[in-house]
C-alpha cells in the first residue's frame, strides 16, 4: 500500500463528533479517513431512544442514529475502516499514525473524536443492563423515568446535578453514596438537601443491579457501617462517578487537564499542536451533548480546513 496511505485529514474515532467532522471535511473534497475505534459510532450506540436530538421529532435509537450519521458522511467520500489507532506521533509533519494492524499512515491534519467513557462501578447488572434501565446521563434519559423511582451513585458534583435533574421527571430520587458527607459545591448540596424528592442513602455501596423481564428492578446495597444489606426498589439507575476522556494515547503529545480531557483554544478547536484538532467529549468535560459532539466535529472540520489552505497558501 505505499503511497496509498498518506490523506490530508485523518479523524481518530467516530461517534457525532468524527462523523460531522468527516462529513464536513469530505464535502471540503480534504478526502477524509476515520479509524472507528474501539465502539464505532461511540457512546450513542449504548443508548436506546435519542429524543432530544434536533430534527427528530419521534426519537431514534442511537444505533439507528449513528448509522446514519455514518452514511451522510460516506456520501461524501469518507473511507472509514473499523481499526484502532494504537499510537501517534505528532512530533513532525506529516503527522504518523499507527495502526493496530501494523499499518502506519501520515496525515497533513489530524482530527481527534476518541470521545469519553462513563465510569461504572463493574457490579454485576450494571453493563447487562445498559439501555433497559441503566445509564450514566441523566440529561439523555431522565424523560423516560417520569413518575418512576431511581438511583443515582455517586456524591460529586455531577452526582447531585445528576440527582436533582432527575427529580423534574421522577417522583423519587435515592442519591446513594459510600461516605457520610458529599464532595459536590456547597451550593450544590444546598438545593440538593432541600429538594423533597431526594432521599440520600449514606455510607452505603452497590452490591449488584436487579433486573425482572421489564428491566431495572432495583438495587442491591450494604451499609458500609452496620454492614446491613437490603434492596432499593427502583426502575432507574445512573451511574454518575464520573467520565473517562478517552486520550491515553495522547498523553506526553497533547496538553490535557488533571482528569484527561483535552484543551483546545476556545472557541476553536485547535490544541497545543498545530495541525491536531479535537472535537466533541475528548474536549468537553461540560456538556458532553451528541449535539454539541456534532457541533465541535463541524467546528473541528472548518478549522483543519482553513488551517490547510493557510499552510498551502
Amino acid at each position: 500500500m505505499s503511497g496509498a496511505l498518506h490523506h490530508q485529514v485523518y479523524i481518530i474515532g467516530s461517534g457525532p463528533a468524527g462523523y460531522t467532522a468527516a462529513l464536513y471535511a469530505g464535502r471540503a473534497n480534504l478526502a477524509p479517513y476515520m479509524a472507528a475505534g474501539i465502539q464505532p459510532g461511540g457512546q450513542l450506540t449504548t443508548t436506546t431512544e435519542v429524543e432530544n436530538y434536533p430534527g427528530f421529532p419521534d426519537g431514534l435509537m442511537g444505533p439507528d442514529m449513528m448509522e446514519l450519521f455514518k452514511q451522510q458522511a460516506c456520501r461524501f467520500g469518507l473511507t472509514l475502516v473499523n481499526k484502532m489507532v494504537e499510537r501517534v506521533d505528532f512530533s513532525a509533519r506529516p503527522f504518523r499514525i499507527f495502526e493496530d494492524d501494523g499499518e502506519v499512515h501520515t496525515a497533513d491534519a489530524v482530527i481527534v473524536a476518541t470521545g469519553a467513557t462513563a465510569k461504572y462501578l463493574g457490579v454485576p447488572g450494571e453493563q447487562e443492563m445498559l439501555g433497559r434501565g441503566v445509564s450514566a446521563c441523566a440529561t439523555c434519559d431522565g424523560f423516560f423515568f417520569r413518575g418512576q423511582q431511581v438511583a443515582v451513585v455517586g456524591g460529586g458534583d455531577t452526582a447531585v446535578e445528576e440527582a436533582t435533574f432527575l427529580t423534574k421527571f421522577a417522583d423519587k430520587v435515592y442519591l446513594i453514596h459510600r461516605r457520610d458527607e458529599l464532595r459536590a459545591s456547597k451550593i450544590m448540596q444546598a438545593r440538593a438537601f432541600k429538594n423533597p424528592k431526594i432521599e440520600f442513602v449514606w455510607d452505603t455501596q452497590v452490591l449488584e443491579v436487579l433486573a425482572d423481564d421489564k428491566g431495572v428492578s432495583g438495587v442491591a446495597v450494604k451499609n458500609n457501617k452496620t454492614g446491613e444489606t437490603r434492596t432499593i426498589e427502583v426502575t432507574g439507575y445512573f451511574s454518575a462517578i464520573g467520565h473517562k476522556p478517552n486520550t491515553d494515547l495522547f498523553r506526553g503529545q497533547l496538553d490535557m487537564n488533571d482528569v484527561g480531557y483535552l484543551k483546545v483554544a476556545a472557541p476553536s478547536t485547535y490544541t497545543n499542536v498545530e495541525g491536531v484538532f479535537a472535537a466533541g467529549d475528548v474536549a468537553d468535560p461540560t456538556y458532553r451533548q451528541a449535539v454539541t459532539a456534532a457541533g465541535m466535529g463541524c467546528a473541528a472540520a472548518i478549522d483543519a480546513e482553513r488551517w490547510l489552505e493557510a499552510q498551502h497558501g
